[in-house]
């Protein structure tokens, strides 16, 4: 997951980049063209862009960016990786060393990852390669 300061966030208007109302459907966008994503958490409470990201990502197949913005924390980088966000741009007051140094002691990357998320479906204990064997 890339991180980027609150600073270095630019708001693009064209029809590359959508940007998606928290309480939108993320189905019933028209996605054609877009090759970003900005889904806004109004406050860090506020969970329905982790919803979106996903369906996006699960149901409509999305494979561009999509880009967390607002109240983004530190504590919630994981969880967004997992739910399909490819950025984050931090909150102002967030410490970017901090946020970078959390996101990697993550342990949902090896063994403490047992189940299938957004953009790996497959658990953590399923080899790919492994057939139908019962």
């Amino acid at each position: 997951m890339k991180l980027l300061p609150f600073t270095d966030h630019a708001v693009i208007e064209n029809s590359s980049v959508l940007v998606l109302a928290n309480d939108a459907d993320p189905l019933q966008a028209s996605l054609e063209g877009v090759t970003r994503i900005d889904l806004h958490f109004p406050k860090f409470t506020d969970g329905r862009a982790f919803s979106q990201a996903f369906l996006l990502r699960r149901r409509r197949g999305f494979e561009g960016e999509i880009r967390a913005t607002g109240d983004v924390l530190a504590d919630q980088l994981a969880q967004m990786e997992r739910s399909g966000f490819d950025v984050a741009v931090l909150r102002a007051d967030q410490d970017m060393a901090t946020a970078q140094r959390v996101l990697a002691a993550y342990p949902g990357y090896g063994v403490g990852k047992y189940q299938g998320d957004a953009v790996d479906v497959q658990p953590h204990f399923k080899d790919s390669k492994e057939g139908a064997t019962a």
